[in-house]
């Protein structure tokens, strides 16, 4: 964590990278700033627009790292068209943190988007969570149990209306080798099942899902996103699964690879 927080120090709210033009221009603007001391946060806001769907982007990285910077591309094609697109960095085993703490900075920094878009003059709705690898399995726990985790949080808690999975690693059960950075060596059985979001898939009945992956992922294997595609529509839920020809586990999460369709699947959502 120090590391990161002397990366982050010179940058404040008041200290914003806008890179983009007037109110009356269509043209997206990019501002960053923290929401933690230490954790970074990657607001691209469409121009010209008082209200627009908010997309907070959660990153992977196997529980160990969490770095969001490869989701800058895929968030200013969302600002292009009309999205909200928020890109942060949580904590993960590298900051010596275990479960439920990287859970815990996914709520606050979903709360920490509504509330500063909000500042910002644009009212965010619907609101949604994308996670992309790991960054899938923490937004899914938040989206399907909000009310399970609390946070130390300056903003006031709110709950997602979707889920965007991106390559997830939904059954930690199954990648128990890998999820141990996650949980330590020292959770016991029902703190492995709270975390798996293969055991929530029945709760928050109704939450719409887009589920995408790739056919060439040689890091986490489609059945992944099919297992969960399955268990989640046993739940109740209305899920989108797309398997993408020729991506990989890294290519899915590009503009060019999945853009298109998380707008289609985000314009869908009821406003």
């Amino acid at each position: 964590m120090a590391a990161r927080v002397r990366r982050h120090a010179a940058i404040t709210a008041m200290a914003l990278a806008l890179v983009a033009c007037s109110s009356d221009s269509p043209t997206a603007t990019t501002a960053t700033t923290q929401y933690l001391p230490g954790l970074a946060a990657r607001v691209s806001l469409p121009g010209a627009v008082d209200r627009a769907p908010l997309v907070v982007m959660i990153p992977g990285g196997g529980w160990r790292t969490a770095d969001p910077s490869g989701f800058a591309g895929l968030a200013d094609r969302l600002a292009s068209d009309g999205i909200t697109a928020v890109t942060v960095e949580i904590r993960a085993a590298e900051d010596d943190v275990v479960y439920p703490v990287p859970v815990q900075d996914v709520l606050c920094a979903l709360a920490f988007a509504s509330a500063e878009v909000r500042r910002l003059g644009v009212e965010p709705g619907p609101m949604v969570l994308l996670g992309h690898s790991s960054g899938a399995h923490l937004a899914a726990l938040v989206a399907l149990t909000p009310g399970a985790f609390s946070a130390e949080c300056p903003y006031p808690i709110v709950e997602p209306d979707a889920l965007i999975g991106l390559s997830g690693v939904y059954d930690v059960a199954s990648a128990a080798d890998v999820a141990l950075a996650l949980f330590g060596p020292d959770a016991d059985d029902g703190v492995w099942d709270q975390g798996n979001p293969m055991l929530q898939a029945g709760s928050h009945p109704g939450l719409p899902v887009l589920l995408m992956h790739g056919d060439d992922d040689r890091v986490v294997p489609p059945s992944f996103t099919t297992g969960f595609d399955r268990v989640l529509a046993e739940g109740g839920h209305a899920v989108t699964s797309i398997l993408v020809a020729g991506a990989d586990h890294h290519s899915i999460y590009t503009a060019d690879v999945s853009g298109a369709a998380i707008v289609d699947f985000v314009a869908s959502l009821p406003r």
